[in-house]
């Protein structure tokens, strides 16, 4: 596999920061874009809702304040978000195995379900594209992945 050459603005830290923020944007909000546009749950859920969520149901039981420490939002502001998706029947409140004073969160069959359809549609669109690029450029991808997931959590 031949890359091309790293020229100009981009072969620079600064520059290569710029180009991944644009690309990684520019995907971000085409994947917000497949939201349904039919009435229903999924349509009314905003993006901190739908990240909060994710976050319950891939860990598992969560604290309101480990939640909010995760998503890197303040208390208070999760708290609306816990009680919209609370109200909406996507998550459930149960005491805290060990410190009475604390409840814990965990995602509902119905979270889950909404999950995991929102889940099918983005992967199914991003598979479509990915079929259309090039062997090589599909490995440049597979070889960036795990380099963006550390950037992400760094």
């Amino acid at each position: 596999m031949t890359m091309p050459p790293i020229r100009g603005r981009t072969a620079s830290a600064p520059g290569l920061a710029e180009e991944l923020r644009i690309s990684i944007a520019r995907l971000s909000r085409r994947l917000r874009t497949l939201r349904p546009s039919a009435a229903g749950e999924a349509s009314t859920l905003s993006l901190t809702q739908f990240a909060a969520l994710a976050a319950i149901e891939r860990h598992g039981s969560m604290t309101p304040r480990e939640l909010a420490d995760h998503e890197k939002v303040q208390p208070p502001s999760m708290t609306r978000v816990i009680a919209y998706l609370e109200d909406r029947g996507l998550v459930a409140r149960s005491p805290h195995p060990t410190d009475g004073r604390q409840v814990v969160l965990n995602a509902t069959d119905e979270g889950a379900a909404l999950l995991a359809d929102e889940r099918r549609r983005k992967e199914a669109w991003l598979a479509l594209r990915l079929s259309e690029l090039t062997d090589e450029e599909r490995e440049i991808l597979r070889r960036a992945a795990p380099v963006i997931d550390k950037l992400s959590r760094s």
